[in-house]
């Protein structure tokens, strides 16, 4: 894994500057994708973006991780490997004028015989016309779209943009890979980093997977200490203002407390939920993190056996947005509570896997001719809703017709459980099956 560890705007080199001056960062800039640390499922020999350069063929992606991760750094080797222009604009300082004349100088590079990648730093940013006027010049081949974005492209991104860039998922650097990176530094400043094993881990944990605040860190502690100087983990954490975590939020500490926490809830104990809620917390833990952990939990482990538990869940979220730290996290801590008092039923989850799995199986059968709308006439005639039922009509305002395709035939996908409002959920379905053979028998007759 490797982090995007240059500015985005900073030259790989600057001749008026003498080179003592220039960032660490910026010293340590990959001159190739070979140089480049980390993100060995796309860089590796059978990754992704290997295949596409072997290929001659550079299609356009979308670039997708957490800040610090690599994604400027990796577009502009890509484009230098691929014998492309290097374009690139920030989606927070540039508007549709400024596209306009990037696309234009595009296409007069094109007419030369000289193909453009463009790279579009926070992608995300642009309105969803700024997102439709990349269309055209995507595929008449006027540019190859590199974006880069730290939100999740499937809420962010037009379903039109994302159709034709394919996602590439970038991940935070791992211990080794930091690792690897401070010894790229000590190499260049040709000297050891002055500090001692203990503080050197604790190094690695402020980081956070990000190769960028590492080597802010780095060259930090370069320019506040002497040759003889070794920071242990008290010296490091007072030179640099942080609070070093209890633990490591990339390695072990970090996944064991957040699985001991979603299954305390799940077991319904919250005195032992609060308690590892609480650990993290005090360990440093991002409480939005853990927020959409219990988002999960309300879905995964309560679903319909208590509905409220996920709009719950969600206002906490927003509490925390509103509030901030330390008085966010008392909503938050409500919610771990309400969630392990809760009802458990993971029957929403199953009927959903089931549902997925036959979808996928089943191609794209066509539902019943009944309840598909007929807006013209030629489709009234060819039989579109012919025989519909509007259920409001009828004295149970239930109608019983059939809505899954004839190709599959009527399925059971979700079972609720004899606990909380699926208790209830299951009543009414029983009613509803029921009532639903009662109408097919009179139908028949």
């Amino acid at each position: 894994m490797m982090t995007d560890l240059f500015p985005d705007d900073i030259p790989s080199s600057r001749p008026e500057e003498i080179d003592g001056e220039r960032p660490l960062a910026d010293k340590l800039r990959p001159k190739s994708l070979d140089e480049v640390i980390g993100q060995t499922h796309i860089l590796g020999e059978d990754g992704t973006l290997r295949r596409m350069l072997a290929s001659g063929r550079l299609g356009s992606l979308i670039l997708w991780g957490p800040p610090g991760t690599g994604k400027t750094t990796v577009a502009r080797l890509l484009a230098d490997a691929a014998g492309y222009r290097f374009e690139q604009i920030s989606a927070i300082f540039s508007g549709v004028a400024d596209l306009k004349k990037v696309f234009e100088t595009a296409r007069t590079a094109r007419r030369a015989g000289q193909r453009t990648l463009l790279f579009v730093d926070e992608i995300h940013r642009f309105n969803r016309a700024q997102q439709d006027s990349f269309l055209p010049v995507m595929e008449d081949g006027t540019v190859v779209l590199v974006g880069a974005t730290t939100e999740n492209p499937s809420f962010e991104l037009n379903a039109a943009l994302m159709s034709r860039a394919q996602v590439l998922r970038f991940e935070s650097l791992n211990r080794d890979d930091l690792f690897a990176l401070i010894e790229r530094a000590e190499a260049e400043m040709e000297r050891p980093l002055p500090v001692d094993e203990t503080a050197r881990e604790t190094l690695m944990s402020l980081a956070d997977g990000d190769g960028r605040a590492l080597l802010g860190l780095v060259e930090e502690i370069y320019a506040a200490t002497g040759s003889d100087d070794i920071l242990d983990h008290e010296g490091l954490t007072k030179l640099v203002q942080r609070r070093a975590p209890i633990y490591d939020k990339s390695q072990d500490g970090h996944y064991n407390l957040i699985s001991a926490l979603h299954k305390t809830v799940r077991g319904s104990d919250p005195d032992a939920a609060l308690y590892y809620f609480a650990r993290m917390i005090d360990a440093g833990e991002d409480p939005m993190y853990l927020a959409r952990r219990l988002i999960r939990m309300a879905s995964e482990d309560i679903g319909m056996a208590d509905p409220q538990a996920l709009p719950l869940a969600v206002a906490a979220k927003d509490a925390y947005h509103m509030l901030g730290s330390p008085e966010g996290e008392l909503a938050l801590a409500e919610v771990v509570v309400y969630l392990a008092t809760a009802p458990k039923s993971n029957a929403i989850e199953v009927a959903y896997n089931t549902a997925l799995a036959l979808a996928k199986q089943t191609g794209s059968p066509t539902p019943p001719m009944t309840i598909l709308n007929a807006p013209t006439k030629m489709m009234k005639s060819q039989g579109y809703g012919e025989g519909y039922i509007y259920d409001h009509d009828t004295p149970e305002g239930f109608s019983g017709q059939e809505y899954f395709p004839e190709k599959i035939g009527r399925q059971n996908f979700y079972q609720p459980v004899e606990r909380g409002f699926e208790r209830e959920i299951r009543k009414r379905m029983d009613y509803f099956s029921k009532l639903r053979a009662t109408k097919r028998e009179s139908g028949k007759s």
